[in-house]
């Protein structure tokens, strides 16, 4: 009788374990709008999360430590004057973060260390360029202030947030609605995913798809998408029966599955949330009340199932703490913000250790809050690998943390006192935004304008005389 090998991991024995009641965040009132991302964005000094609001869209922003009972009137974010879709928060600034929204527009905003007494209404910047609802956004993970948006137009933008401007803008490349972007660890590939049920790798700045898979997953609904840090692609999608099924893939030979796995009947979509430190991969489908993690490994089956965090109530959304986020003391290897209809509650995973000691095999260094490119410089055609960090002594997210002004950089610009409109890319200044044509357009535009409303004053000074003349 031949006796089975049990496969040798460091994260056999991952955990997880829901924070006590006095760590969670009470009296939320989460978004209820029908929409597939996580709702919930999380970094080592904040906790944001979509809210319900009358007359728009807004968020609320909560400092890590304010856990327990969150005040009614506790200030939000709003400036959008339809729902919040999706949130994100800049990997090189904790104080940062973008947001779109049904509105068709993206704001960004500056958020401070301190509680704001009233709702924060000013973006710093409003980013203006499709024309149907916006509903995902990414940041660029090594490049300074690059975002992209993915809308309803089946459009992507690339922009630098710093001056408002389109970098790319990459819109002939699906034929119908966009269902998630993934950067590559260097940001120089996107992964795609899209209702017409193809998966596509994509080079940006060459506006080129450089690979694709039709029906990855057989199914109709939503497929996601992300990147490992072997360059592989990891999908969650359907069956065409319905079962929830997940995929890898190499994008250099697509005609194959590296392996493929069906899980479930379920409707919720299934969001990976990957960790390439671990390259353990996370599961979390809306309305669901588990948490599925795999490991990914270059050995067959190549996915390998670890365990499953099961709860009573299902999840309205999910944030995912970045590692640098997460106490090393006590060998937490990831941390989840799930969300409840009323409340948040994290949810702490762990690989059990005897030793106090810092476990450097479970902590690589990991990527840090410095940008290794500027924006020109990622659009030249530049790549940069992130600037790691090392864990060993903890993280200290700095205080309030001012960009480093670039000489076109409006984010830490700051606002001149008083109340100002929010610049959005069509009325930020003159020396950013227009070319010298387009000054001189403008000017024989204005030229002509004041010329007719002089004619205009005459023919009205004439009509005046003609009818001071007839009275006489």
């Amino acid at each position: 009788m031949s006796r089975r090998v049990v496969r040798q991991s460091k994260f056999r024995h991952v955990f997880g374990q829901a924070a006590k009641a006095d760590q969670t965040y009470e009296d939320i009132r989460v978004s209820k709008v029908t929409w597939d991302s996580s709702f919930c964005a999380v970094n080592p000094k904040f906790l944001a999360i979509i809210v319900e609001a009358g007359g728009g869209g807004a968020f609320i922003v909560l400092p890590l430590a304010k856990t327990g009972r969150v005040d009614k009137n506790y200030p939000l974010v709003t400036g959008h004057t339809a729902p919040v879709l999706d949130i994100d928060w800049c990997p090189h600034n904790d104080n940062v973060i973008a947001s779109a929204s049904d509105d068709t527009t993206i704001m960004v905003w500056q958020i401070p260390d301190y509680t704001p007494v009233r709702n924060i209404t000013e973006p710093i910047i409003t980013l203006e360029g499709h024309s149907k609802r916006v509903g995902i956004l990414s940041w660029h993970p090594t490049a300074r202030n690059v975002l992209l948006s993915a809308g309803g137009d089946n459009v992507i933008i690339i922009w630098n947030v710093g001056t408002g401007e389109v970098l790319l803008s990459l819109d002939d490349m699906h034929p119908d609605v966009i269902h998630s972007v993934c950067w590559n660890s260097n940001g120089s590939l996107l992964a795609t995913t899209c209702k017409d049920k193809t998966l596509r790798i994509i080079n940006p700045r060459k506006g080129q798809v450089v690979a694709e898979r039709f029906a990855a997953h057989e199914g109709m609904r939503p497929m996601r998408a992300v990147f490992t840090r072997q360059g592989h692609i990891f999908t969650t999608g359907f069956t065409r029966m319905s079962q929830r099924e997940l995929g890898l893939w190499d994008p250099n030979n697509f005609e194959e599955p590296v392996a493929l796995q069906e899980m479930d009947t379920s409707n919720g979509v299934l969001l990976p949330f990957y960790d390439p430190d671990s390259s353990i991969i996370y599961l979390c489908g809306k309305g669901d009340s588990s948490i599925r993690y795999f490991e990914i490994t270059d050995e067959p089956p190549f996915v390998h199932y670890l365990n499953t965090f099961s709860s009573k109530e299902p999840q309205r959304g999910m944030g995912f703490m970045p590692k640098r986020g997460l106490e090393v003391s006590k060998c937490e290897i990831a941390r989840f913000y799930k969300l409840h209809e009323r409340k948040c509650e994290p949810i702490i995973m762990t690989v059990p250790r005897k030793s106090d000691l810092f476990q450097d095999d479970l902590y690589p260094d990991t990527p840090g809050p410095e940008a290794a490119l500027e924006a020109e410089e990622w659009l030249s055609g530049q790549d940069a690998e992130p600037i790691l960090i090392s864990l060993r002594d903890g993280y200290v997210p700095p205080k309030h943390r001012e960009l480093r002004v670039t000489k076109r950089n409006i984010l830490d610009a700051r606002p001149p006192s008083g109340p100002r409109r929010s610049q959005s890319a069509s009325d930020s200044p003159l020396s950013q935004q227009h070319t010298l044509e387009t000054l001189l357009e403008e000017i024989k535009a204005l030229r002509e304008r004041v010329q007719a409303q002089e004619q205009r004053i005459t023919a009205l000074e004439n009509m005046l005389c003609e009818l001071v003349d007839g009275t006489d």
